[in-house]
């Protein structure tokens, strides 16, 4: 009475060879094909399959075996650059194709396996960031201008005020601390649009009489330029900032 052995059940004959090259740590570019092809016959022999399509893949690739393993006593064949041909070369590269698309296979796999523990659900946005305001970026207004830019052309209107200064005169009296408001500039700027509708900001700030006065008027200018009423413009890194009205100037 012989004894049943249980066999492993593989997806076709590369698979069964794939199995046997891991299980005797066999270096798939060096086959030993004599001892391979004797397991893999084994293993056919010890086969029960009703389906006789399956079986007979298996029976194809062992005749492959056998006919490289032929091959392999024979005298070695070379080919017209005088290399020598290797029997085997043709089985490693299906192998290590199907290697390949078997290793992409379960990865393909894995992923569908961790999917299922993936949970969606639909957006949910508060009230009060959906009523969020972005803050205006006064570098991004600009554009090509930059706050560094304008702060070089502000340096240079104060010294030259301070230049204007007698230096004799400057010293007698006491001077009385002018008031100027933002809405006295909004004035201003929009009577001085009437008559220029494109003109330099240094130009603008060289016409102001004091420090006070050009502080609130650069303020003034930042505060049109966010609403719309005013375009700035700088041809080139240095060159001088063009400011030009945009549309009416009746308001403020």
């Amino acid at each position: 009475m012989g004894i049943p052995v249980k066999l492993e059940v593989f997806e076709g004959p590369l698979d069964l060879l794939l199995h046997l090259i891991d299980k005797n740590k066999i270096d798939i570019y060096d086959i030993p094909i004599v001892e391979i092809t004797n397991q893999y016959m084994e293993y056919i022999r010890n086969m029960q399959r009703e389906d006789l399509n399956v079986m007979s893949e298996f029976l194809v690739m062992a005749a492959t075996l056998l006919d490289i393993k032929c091959r392999m006593l024979l005298p070695k064949e070379v080919t017209e650059e005088g290399e020598e041909e290797d029997p085997r070369q043709e089985l490693v590269e299906q192998l290590l194709q199907y290697k390949m698309y078997k290793y992409m296979a379960n990865e393909l796999k894995d992923r569908q396996l961790d999917a299922d523990y993936v949970l969606y659900k639909k957006p949910t946005i508060p009230a009060e960031v959906q009523e969020y305001v972005e803050p205006v970026d006064l570098d991004r207004l600009l554009g090509d201008l930059t706050l560094v830019r304008l702060n070089e052309i502000f340096q240079d209107v104060m010294k030259r005020q301070v230049e204007k200064i007698d230096p004799v005169r400057s010293k007698f009296g006491k001077i009385e601390k002018e008031e100027v408001t933002l809405s006295d500039k909004f004035t201003y700027i929009h009577s001085y649009l009437k008559d220029h509708k494109r003109f330099s900001f240094r130009q603008l700030l060289e016409k102001q009489h004091s420090r006070m006065h050009i502080v609130v008027t650069f303020l003034a200018i930042l505060e049109m330029m966010k609403q719309g009423n005013i375009r700035v413009e700088q041809e080139d890194t240095c060159g001088e900032i063009m400011i030009e009205r945009t549309g009416d100037t009746d308001g403020d």
